[in-house]
């Protein structure tokens, strides 16, 4: 979601003393955010993530069901678009193997608009991707499509529950990233200053619905940087695909050349300054970057080409003298018109801000967002090398931002490990140096248009059988968890060398010695909400059977999930795992110095709690 990128900085560059584990070690942040992808399902390259390995994608325990009895899984096919199914699964774009592959890299797929978004939401629904935007919506990717991504993703901290800031197109979300708002009624600004800004038009004055009246008005978190002191730049060359948001608002538009809004937000400093000033150490505290066109990984330019670009950013940061310093937040503004089978995490109905009426007279009340999953990466020797986030951010400088933002979306400090800084570097792939022609334009994704005049792959309608190499593939293995935690996903609890257990015999939770890849089953867990998906106290079934845990570690029967008790799990921080404990009597569940499980009103081993990993395996 663009909003916490925008927002986390106030708290990353706040007025806390400088100390050992301090967020005053964090000296340089770096922004840098990418085109049109979502998390799990898409057509470039963002199917991105839903096979990785350990993340909430294509084995997610708590799949939303709706009332017909089909999972989001199967998107809604109507017999206009095929009579051999009813419904699709997501299903692998090279699936025909051969030349596909390389077609791929050049394929569009959905439109990303508000309309056709909110149509696929399907009043939360979820499920008419295939129908209301297109089937190849609902198309992947795998590691050998996009090494790049996946290494960096994998390399760092990555975010499965980052989500995109407005349910529509890039300009709405590219201006949240800098501002905190669109100006839906409600918000701090006024209907004098621009919006309700849910679409891409750049023409002075209102669209024929009285909305998305442009230049912009409001402030943006940069002003506040440049008040407070805080050093900035934005960095684009004049090939920037018009991604940069400050251009749309008209104090900037209007600057004089001799502004630090002109020379730090309007000019066309280029690539190569962030690159050089990267090797010499001498970043501001905050940079954005915004690439060129043909490197943005939008449809149709090419997933390859945008992994280079994303690996000469990440070498210039890990490569310079300030990288011990330094926080690389690497994200993409929206899903393209690429489909996620989670349904967004948003506010209660009526939420200033947050809801209004649909202007286009179509979908009655809507969430304008937070929007679906899009992927998101941490790259700094200060994170926790671990896989999870959770959602956006907030912050005591922004004032345009919504105030339900605000309270209630996650800052990043959890991704953090302050007290553990890793200098070791992960291998990280070569990349192919994207195309270019005698003038130095960037030519990859023509040519391969030019090759595969459809490169869209064949839908494969009817064709399907879920979790085979083509449906629904995912990655056996592990990442370990960090932040607040989520549904949707197979969750691992270890500590001192022992795991929580249902030995499948008794009747009772047990510890044991964890293994290596976490990959038993007899110690896999899922977690339930039970009130919202905040309140950080959950129910909890075993992988194996599916009994519940009950009052003092007792396994019930797997139909007595009404009387399961509930459990709080707490984050603890900087590398200190999570505490479990009983809501009601308050009794924590442990392990003791020799493995064995306790329960008790006090936690063991100098207050360190339990690592959690997150697994995906196909037994």
């Amino acid at each position: 979601m663009v909003l916490l990128l925008g927002t986390v900085l106030a708290v990353l560059l706040g007025s806390s003393p400088v100390t050992a584990g301090s967020l005053r070690d964090i000296e340089h942040v770096v922004i840098f955010m990418q085109e049109n992808r979502a998390w799990d399902t898409a057509s470039l390259p963002s199917p991105y993530f839903g096979t990785m390995a350990g993340v909430r994608g294509f084995n997610d325990p708590n799949v939303q069901v709706n009332s017909d009895g089909q999972s989001v899984w199967n998107q809604v096919v109507d017999p206009s678009m095929s009579t051999a199914t009813k419904t699709l699964l997501p299903w692998y774009l090279g699936y025909q193997g051969g030349d596909s592959h390389k077609a791929i890299q050049c394929m569009a797929a959905g439109d990303n608009g508000y309309h056709d978004n909110q149509a696929a939401l399907n009043q939360g629904l979820n499920n008419h991707w295939a129908r209301n935007n297109t089937p190849w919506s609902w198309g992947y990717y795998k590691r050998e499509d996009i090494p790049v991504q996946f290494a960096i993703a994998e390399g760092w901290t990555s975010g499965d529950m980052y989500q995109e800031s407005q349910i529509t197109a890039t300009n709405p979300n590219r201006v949240t990233l800098v501002s905190g708002s669109v100006n839906v009624p409600g918000s701090p600004q006024n209907s004098t200053q621009g919006g309700v800004y849910i679409d891409n038009n750049e023409m002075p004055g209102c669209d024929g619905n009285g909305i998305n009246c442009y230049p912009l008005k409001w402030k943006t978190v940069y002003e506040f940087y440049e008040e407070a002191g805080v050093s900035w730049q934005l960095y684009q060359d004049t090939n920037n695909f018009d991604d940069n948001p400050l251009a749309w608002f008209q104090q900037f538009q209007q600057a004089n050349k001799n502004s630090p809004l002109a020379k730090k937000g309007m000019s066309f400093v280029g690539l190569d300054a962030f690159y050089a000033a990267a090797a010499n150490g001498s970043l501001p505290e905050v940079s954005f970057i915004v690439g060129p066109a043909e490197l943005s990984e939008h449809p149709p330019y090419q997933p390859k080409d945008g992994g280079w670009l994303q690996k000469q950013v990440v070498d210039a940061v890990i490569n310079s003298p300030k990288y011990s310093s330094t926080l690389l937040m690497i994200s993409f503004d929206e899903t393209g018109g690429f489909g996620d089978h989670v349904t967004p995490f948003h506010s209660p109905p009526g939420t200033p801000g947050e809801w209004m009426k649909d202007p286009l007279g179509v979908f009655g009340d809507v969430f304008v967002g937070p929007g679906f999953r899009v992927p998101f990466y941490m790259i700094s020797p200060l994170d926790s090398r671990q896989p999870r986030l959770y959602r956006a951010g907030r912050s005591q400088l922004a004032d345009p931002m919504v105030p339900w933002r605000r309270a209630h979306m996650s800052n990043l400090v959890n991704a953090l490990d302050l007290d553990n800084p890793d200098l070791s570097l992960p291998n990280i792939p070569e990349a192919d140096t994207p195309i270019t022609n005698s003038n130095g334009d960037y030519v990859g994704s023509s040519q391969c248009q030019s090759k595969f005049s459809n490169p869209r792959p064949p839908v494969p309608y009817g064709q399907q059988v879920q979790n085979s190499t083509n449906a629904l593939w995912f990655e056996d293995g592990f990442k370990e968890v960090v932040g607040y935690l989520t549904e949707g996903r197979y969750l691992v609890a270890e500590k001192g060398g022992s795991a929580l257990t249902n030995s499948g015999e008794r009747d009772y939770v047990t510890a044991t010695p964890a293994t290596d890849k976490h990959d038993s089953k007899h110690q896999r867990w899922v977690i339930h909400y039970t009130e919202d998906a905040e309140s950080e106290i959950f129910t909890i079934s075993s992988a194996l059977d599916g009994r519940w845990l009950g009052a003092r570690g007792a396994l019930l029967d797997s139909d007595r999930g009404a009387s399961a008790e509930p459990v709080r799990i707490t984050f603890l921080g900087n590398g200190l795992g999570y505490a479990v404990q009983y809501v009601r009597g308050n009794q924590y569940i442990d392990v003791n110095h020799v493995g064995q499980l306790e329960i008790a009103t006090q936690r063991q081993a100098s207050n360190l709690g339990f690592k959690l990993f997150s697994v995906t395996y196909h037994d």
